[in-house]
């Protein structure tokens, strides 16, 4: 079976929903009281997760820290509303160190996604190595990037502010971006992909299933607008449920 190696930063994402329909007598807070429960893959492994769930053409590996990293959201259980988040586990993260068994689960594969969110696991001379060894390349980062970086991968995605931060003027270079947009959609090179305007429940994800879907779609087709057009449809799906979910 051909495979997919996804590489990066890894989580839990627990969603704790409750209500608060009181303030606290020793502060001016909220009350939280817990109704529900959930918890699922999150960063890369949410990557991982919507891969399997839009194809059982690939065999998916994963590929992440040994730390554990939980993110941990409490909720409104009628309206959404986040009261707060808790992050845990994000200090000391050891960085991935290219050896033998590595680089050849890299070469081995049709396809690497790297699924970065700045955690320290992945340092950009690694990520740049990582899109050299790759037969095909996916980045999606919260990092600064560099030319190296755009060289060394087929495609990456960024968000709109990151597009911001990391925009070149060189028509070459565009050539490899995608940015998501959020509501308005996804752009590549001067063309917008637009969305089909559905209610905003919960943004979680949205991206680790954008980025999911393009590769999927773009591995059987090779064409970058039907894959943008899938990856945009897969996100709005997601956006319209609570939580983390997968299309």
């Amino acid at each position: 079976m051909k495979k997919i190696l996804v590489i990066g930063d890894f989580c839990i994402d627990k969603f704790v929903y409750g209500r608060a329909d009181r303030l606290s007598p020793e502060a001016p807070v909220p009350v939280f009281v817990p109704i529900e429960v959930k918890t699922n893959d999150g960063m890369a492994g949410n990557v991982a997760v919507n891969l399997a769930a839009m194809s059982t053409e690939y065999g998916i590996e994963l590929q992440y820290q040994d730390e554990h990293i939980t993110k941990t959201r409490y909720i409104d259980y009628s309206t959404n509303h986040m009261f707060m988040r808790v992050d845990e586990g994000e200090s000391n993260i050891k960085p991935l160190e290219l050896d033998n068994t590595i680089i050849t689960r890299i070469k081995e594969a049709e396809a690497v996604i790297v699924s970065d969110y700045n955690k320290g696991y992945l340092t950009l001379d690694t990520i740049n190595q990582i899109g050299k060894l790759a037969n095909m390349s996916f980045l999606d980062t919260k990092k600064k990037i560099n030319s190296d970086t755009i060289d060394s991968y087929t495609f990456i995605k960024l968000n709109e502010e990151e597009f911001k931060k990391n925009i070149t003027d060189d028509s070459d270079k565009l050539k490899k971006i995608i940015a998501t947009l959020g509501p308005k959609g996804a752009q590549y090179m001067d063309k917008l992909y637009p969305v089909v305007a559905k209610e905003t429940i919960d943004v979680s994800g949205a991206g680790d299933t954008f980025l999911a879907a393009f590769v999927v779609n773009y591995l059987q087709t090779r064409d970058v607008d039907i894959a943008i057009t899938f990856a945009n449809k897969m996100s709005s799906i997601v956006v319209s449920k609570k939580g983390v979910v997968t299309p």
